[in-house]
């Protein structure tokens, strides 16, 4: 009998091979850098075209309730790589970080696993990567910035992002699996401005301007300099589809489209609402999701991924290489054929931050917890007394500069209205409550509230419970440990101290119009 079985097995090998290589899937990871949720056609956008995002939407799953726990580039990017939060990450837990060696990512592990891994644009960052031997760390894999391009507007990156992942793609040794970051410069500021109306585009095709920004041609027009740039992601998105096809690979890759944050406009990009985590999600695999144009709303997050991408690689420890997981694969979602809610469990989400761009006072960051849950918000700022995107003589350094920001500052600076730099870079509460489904842009501050009161105890409950089982410094009273974390950037490391003693100082991203004159304290 044993004979048999094992004649049987040996034989069924022999007549359908299938290497470990070959089960396993090539990953990709196609992240903009400052693209805000709704924005594309699939989320019935028609300001923006996003043609190949909303096909991977079509031909796979379109998440409604995706964010990042952080709502800026280098630690949003350090939780997609390590499966874990920012409060998790130590000094990686803040912007312009030295990221610990200690907490790998998941392209370190897959390429320790076999696959061959890659990247091109922006990878993590901006900030230091270095092994435990003080050697650069390939944290997003080898860079292929070689293949370059004349871009259509002037502030466009002039690399070629589709034509690099070609070049990788020919290097792929037949079999291998691979895994590939595909990160744009855009649509990070700055913009060509006047683009979006050069190239045909109209501000009366803009079906709403957020609350928080004055409604004019200033704001409209910047917001269609920005769509030009996310349509210039989507369509170099559509190049690289169209490689995988040819290559007869796309049925075999997991293809993940998203955004680290929101877009780089006053109250979003680096702050903690709506606008700012809340980002665009679609991620395509026909041969291991099931259905097809699915619409789910559960909440999902950064520290999903890279629990996901380890599964589909069938690696089930991530050590050595990385730290344990706080994230949970999404391999139920894909396993499930319905829309909507999936998992019942998939209920929260957790969002913070602590130091981005400096300008305050000894380099403080403005540290925040906060919790989605049911379409609303509980925020917890534990420094109210800080100014939120940096202090107002120092040029609001949390906050790109841009004609949206200008405006907003002319206007309280003139004595017109002051109400729109209230809201975005006015000092806020110790507490904060957001009624999502009427107040999506988080103008109406309802922690006070009677209706809310139980709702509100039970999400700051839940959000001091959840963090404290997670080692959040904030919960155990050392927060401070963030504030003392180095800052990687030589040149304007001690910015407030340096610039207020009279030094030159070049805060490229930011307007030299927007440093007030004075402090507004």
């Amino acid at each position: 009998m044993r004979i048999s079985l094992l004649f049987w097995l040996t034989s069924f090998a022999l007549l359908f091979p299938c290497s470990a290589e070959e089960t396993r899937p090539n990953i990709l990871l196609a992240i903009a850098d400052d693209w805000s949720f709704g924005h594309a056609g699939a989320y019935g956008c028609d300001w923006v075209k996003t043609p190949n995002f909303d096909r991977l939407a079509a031909e796979g799953v379109l998440f409604t309730r995706a964010y990042t726990p952080n709502a800026k580039c280098a630690p949003s990017r350090a939780i997609i790589l390590t499966g874990r939060y920012s409060w998790q990450l130590e000094e990686a837990g803040n912007h312009m970080a030295i990221f610990p060696p200690k907490f790998g990512g998941y392209v370190e592990r897959l390429a320790a696993d076999g696959y061959m891994t890659g990247y091109t644009g922006k990878g993590w960052g901006p900030g230091i990567a270095n092994d435990s031997d003080g050697k650069q760390r390939k944290i997003t894999g080898k860079a292929y910035q070689k293949v370059k391009l004349k871009p259509h507007a002037k502030a466009i990156s002039a690399t070629d992002y589709a034509g690099n992942f070609s070049v990788f793609l020919d290097e792929v040794p037949d079999g291998q699996p691979w895994a590939f970051w595909f990160g744009t410069l855009e649509p990070h500021r700055a913009y060509e401005e006047g683009v979006g109306a050069r190239l045909g585009k109209k501000t009366t095709d803009i079906d709403r301007v957020p609350a928080y920004w004055p409604d004019n041609d200033t704001i409209r027009n910047d917001m269609l300099d920005y769509a030009v740039e996310v349509e210039h992601y989507d369509n170099h998105l559509g190049k690289i589809l169209t490689a995988l096809e040819q290559n007869g690979q796309l049925d075999n890759t997991i293809i993940v489209a998203t955004s680290d944050h929101g877009m780089p406009f006053p109250r979003a990009k680096g702050q903690v609402f709506e606008h700012s985590n809340h980002i665009p999600l679609a991620i395509r695999w026909p041969s291991g999701i099931q259905g097809r144009g699915r619409t789910v709303s559960d909440y999902v997050n950064f520290t999903d991924l890279a629990p996901t991408f380890l599964e589909a690689a069938k690696i089930s420890d991530p050590g050595p290489v990385m730290q344990p997981l706080s994230g949970t694969s999404l391999f139920d979602i894909f396993a499930s054929n319905k829309s909507g809610q999936v998992n019942p469990k998939r209920d929260h989400v957790l969002v913070g931050k602590e130091r981005h761009d400096i300008g305050r006072p000894n380099s403080w960051g403005y540290p925040v917890r906060g919790i989605f849950k049911d379409d609303q918000l509980y925020v917890k700022n534990f420094e109210p007394d800080r100014w939120p995107a940096g202090n107002p003589e120092t040029g609001y350094l949390n906050c790109d500069g841009g004609p949206t920001k200008t405006e907003i500052l002319n206007l309280r600076r003139s004595g017109e209205n002051s109400s729109y730099w209230e809201l975005c870079f006015g000092k806020r509460e110790a507490e904060a409550f957001y009624d999502l489904k009427n107040d999506e842009d988080c103008v109406n501050n309802e922690i006070e509230s009677a209706k809310f009161a139980d709702t509100i105890a039970g999400l700051k409950d839940e959000l001091e419970t959840k963090l404290t089982i997670q080692g959040d410094p904030r919960m155990e009273g050392k927060g401070d440990v963030f504030d003392n974390y180095p800052y990687s950037g030589k040149a304007t490391d001690k910015f407030y101290e340096r610039y207020m003693s009279g030094e030159k100082l070049n805060a490229g991203w930011v307007s030299p119009t927007d440093f007030e004159k004075e402090p507004l304290d």
